[in-house]
């Protein structure tokens, strides 16, 4: 979805029909400032926020997630456009998670061998310590492929304003957290929260 282009779209609306962003925010009981991030391209309006939007500006969804008013030959092509690109954001989502998790298993599977190989069998201690540094290298170089790929799966969601976002690699590490939420701080509000995992960077749930 092109935020910046829906945000121009929204503003656009809003102006013709001579709304200020604090007008609009009263008429769908929200803050002036949601309506500005909106515009701004900064994220797109919730699920249970875009029909009360759309009727206010007198646009369909379909219109909205396109950023631009549609002629009737558009609107099958761009809906199910905009449908397909939530679902296969979430598939790859999806996979990421998926393949962290078995890169995980593999790993450890791996490492605690060579680990067990090391302590059992009888070999010259240079062998054995080749063997450990090799499992702690495997441990570590496989923990960290996953961690990448479920630091990048979807996207993190601020609990203080809801901006959703991908953290830094040493804020991810760093982070204590559980097993659906991460504390972060928002690189929007610069607020530290419990951040929950959200299944697509675009807010479509």
């Amino acid at each position: 979805m092109d935020q910046i282009k829906i945000g121009k779209f929204i503003a656009e609306l809003r102006k013709e029909r001579g709304l200020t962003q604090r007008e609009l925010a009263d008429l769908l009981a929200i803050s002036d400032k949601t309506v500005s991030k909106w515009e701004r391209g900064s994220g797109l309006p919730e699920v249970s926020l875009m029909l009360p939007l759309c009727k206010e500006l007198g646009i369909t969804v379909n219109e909205l997630l396109s950023g631009k008013r549609l002629e009737a030959f558009e609107y099958q092509q761009n809906a199910e456009a905009n449908i397909m690109k939530l679902i296969n954001e979430k598939e790859e989502t999806k996979r990421k998670i998926i393949l962290a998790v078995i890169v995980v298993f593999i790993t450890l599977l791996a490492g605690i061998s060579l680990l067990l190989v090391s302590e059992l069998a009888e070999l010259p201690d240079d062998w054995r310590i080749a063997l450990v540094v090799i499992a702690l290298v495997v441990i570590f170089g496989g923990c960290g492929v996953a961690a990448t790929l479920e630091m990048t799966s979807g996207a993190f969601e601020c609990a203080k304003c809801g901006e959703r976002f991908i953290p830094t690699a040493g804020a991810y590490i760093m982070g204590m957290h559980t097993i659906t939420r991460r504390y972060l701080k928002c690189p929007k509000c610069g607020k530290k929260s419990w951040c929950i995992r959200r299944m697509s960077i675009t807010p479509d749930e």
